[in-house]
C-alpha cells in the first residue's frame, strides 16, 4: 500500500477542484488532486460545455431550416437541411476532449500530482484511494472536498430505458421523434428547446404553477413566447406519475386533477441536482451539514479544522463559476493569503432562446432589503444591433437603491445576452451606481448599449426611448 504526504489534497477535479489545485500549485503549495473520472467534472464532460455545443448546433440547424423554402427578409434562400446528430455529438465530444486534455496539462504545469481513483476518507487528514494499480493512502495537512453533484431521479421514474438524465440526452445518436421533459427549470428548457429545434415534438411537464420559477414572470415572458413558436407544449402544475405498462408513454396528473398519457420515445428527467456526499466516507469526519449540503462559512471552511468544501456540494447556486471562485480563494487561503467569499456578484445564465441573465437582487428582493428602489428597463426593440440580428424580443433591467443609486441587481433577457454577464458582474463587484453605468461610454452599435440606457432610464433621462 503506497503512501503520499502533501500540504493539500483536493478530492474532485471539477471546475472548483481543478482551479483550486492549479492555483495552489502556482503558489508553491504541494498539492495532490484525486479524481475517479476525467478532469473537468460534470460541467466540462456532461454538463455546461457539451450542452452549449448541442444548443449551438440546434440553433444553427433551426436558423437554416427557416431559410429553406421561405422568403427570408435577409434575401437568403437555401435547400432543406438535414441533421446527422451522431456527427454533431462527435464534434461535441471533440471539444470536450480538447478541454479535458487542457485541464490535465494545466495541472501538470502547476506541478499538481493527479491520482486517478475513488477517494474515501479515513479521518480529517487522510484519504484512501482505490486506483487501477492498487490502494494508495494520501495524508495531507489540508483537505478540500469538491465532489460535486448528480442528477436527481424520481421514485416512480428511475433512470433506465426510455427514462434518461441530461447526461444521456447529450449522447443520443438520433433525435427522438417525441420527447417529454419532466422539470421546467433551466436544464429542462435549455435541452427541450434544443431538441425542439432539431425536430423533436417536445412536451414539458412542470409541477409548479409556471416554468423557470426562479425568475420573475416579466423576465421569462419572451422565453414562453418562443416555446410556443417552437411548438413546445408546456403543462404547468402537472405531476409525472410513472411509465405506462408498455413503457412508451408518461402518465401525468394534470393541473385540473385529470390523468393523461403522453406518448413518447424518451423521457428526460431534469428536476434538479443533489450533492455527492455519499460513498466518500464523510461519516468518518462528522461534518456539520446544512440540510443535504456541507455547511461552510464565508471562507469555505467546514466545521472541522483543516477541511474546506467548495462547489455544488456546499449548496446553491450550483454554478461552475461559483465553484471556481471558491476554489481559487481556498487555494490562496491555504497559501497564507487573506481572502473571503462574497456571493452577491455571481451572474447566473439560462441558455434558453432567448437567453436569461441575472446578477445580484431581483426587484422584489431589492425592495425587501432596501425599501424604496429605482428600476430602469430598456427594450431591445429600440436597440439597433438587436434589430440587425433579428433579436428584438427582450430587455435589460437595472435595479438600484432610490437614495444613493447603488446598483443592487441587473437582469436581461434576449438573444446573446449571456455575453453581457461579465459587465453585470463587474458593475456589482465594483459597487457601481446608476451614474457610473450611465456615464460609461458604450460602443455603438451593440446590445450592451441597452445596459447604459437602462441606467439612464432609472435616472429619468433615457435617450432612445
Amino acid at each position: 500500500m503506497k503512501e503520499i504526504s502533501c500540504k493539500l489534497v483536493v478530492v474532485g477535479a471539477g471546475p472548483g477542484g481543478y482551479v483550486c489545485a492549479i492555483r495552489a500549485g502556482q503558489l508553491g503549495v504541494d498539492t495532490v488532486i484525486v479524481e475517479v473520472g476525467k478532469p473537468g467534472g460534470t460541467c466540462l464532460n456532461v454538463g455546461c460545455i457539451p450542452s452549449k455545443a448541442l444548443i449551438h448546433a440546434a440553433e444553427e440547424f433551426d436558423r437554416i431550416a427557416h431559410l429553406a423554402g421561405a422568403q427570408s427578409p435577409l434575401g437568403i434562400a437555401v435547400a432543406t437541411p438535414a441533421l446527422d446528430l451522431a456527427r454533431t455529438i462527435s464534434w461535441k465530444d471533440g471539444i470536450v476532449s480538447r478541454l479535458t486534455s487542457g485541464v490535465a496539462g494545466l495541472l501538470k504545469k502547476a506541478k499538481v500530482k493527479t491520482v486517478h481513483g475513488w477517494a474515501t476518507f479515513r479521518d480529517g487528514k487522510s484519504v484512501v484511494v482505490e486506483t487501477e494499480t492498487g490502494t494508495q493512502i494520501i495524508r495531507a495537512e489540508t483537505v478540500v472536498i469538491a465532489t460535486g453533484s448528480a442528477s436527481v431521479a424520481l421514485p416512480d421514474l428511475p433512470f433506465g430505458g426510455p427514462v434518461i438524465s441530461s447526461t444521456e440526452a447529450l449522447a443520443l445518436s438520433e433525435v427522438p421523434g417525441k420527447l417529454v421533459v419532466v422539470g421546467g427549470g433551466y436544464i429542462g428548457l435549455e435541452l427541450g428547446m434544443a431538441f425542439a429545434k432539431m425536430g423533436a415534438k417536445v412536451t414539458v411537464v412542470e409541477a409548479l404553477p409556471r416554468v423557470l420559477a426562479q425568475y420573475d414572470a416579466e423576465l421569462t415572458r419572451p422565453v414562453l413566447k418562443r416555446l410556443g413558436e417552437l411548438g413546445v407544449e408546456v403543462m404547468q402544475g402537472a405531476k409525472a406519475r410513472g411509465l405506462s405498462t408498455k413503457g412508451d408513454a408518461l402518465l401525468v396528473e394534470a393541473a385540473d386533477g385529470k390523468n393523461a398519457k403522453l406518448a413518447t420515445d424518451k423521457i428526460l428527467i431534469t428536476v434538479g441536482r443533489k450533492p455527492l456526499t455519499e460513498g466518500w466516507g464523510l461519516e468518518q469526519i462528522d461534518l456539520d451539514m446544512a440540510g443535504k449540503f456541507i455547511r461552510i462559512d464565508d471562507q469555505c471552511r467546514t466545521s472541522m479544522r483543516g477541511i474546506y468544501a467548495i462547489g455544488d456540494v456546499t449548496g446553491e447556486p450550483m454554478l461552475a463559476h461559483r465553484a471556481m471562485a471558491q476554489g481559487e480563494m481556498v487555494a490562496e487561503i491555504v497559501a497564507g493569503h487573506k481572502r473571503s467569499w462574497d456571493r452577491r456578484a455571481i451572474p447566473a445564465i439560462c441558455f434558453t432562446d432567448p437567453e436569461l441573465v441575472t446578477a445580484g437582487l431581483s426587484p422584489d428582493e431589492a425592495k425587501a432589503l432596501a425599501g424604496e428602489i429605482k428600476i430602469g428597463q430598456f427594450p431591445f426593440s429600440a436597440n439597433g444591433r438587436a434589430m440587425t440580428k433579428q433579436g428584438e424580443d427582450g430587455f435589460v433591467r437595472v435595479v438600484a437603491r432610490a437614495d444613493n443609486h447603488l446598483v443592487l441587481g441587473i437582469q436581461a433577457v434576449g438573444q446573446g445576452v449571456s455575453e453581457l454577464s461579465a459587465a453585470f458582474g463587474l458593475a456589482l463587484e465594483m459597487g457601481a451606481r446608476l451614474e457610473d453605468i450611465a456615464g460609461t461610454i458604450h460602443a455603438h452599435p451593440t446590445q450592451g448599449e441597452g445596459f447604459q440606457e437602462a441606467a439612464l432610464k432609472a435616472l429619468g433621462h433615457a435617450l432612445h426611448i
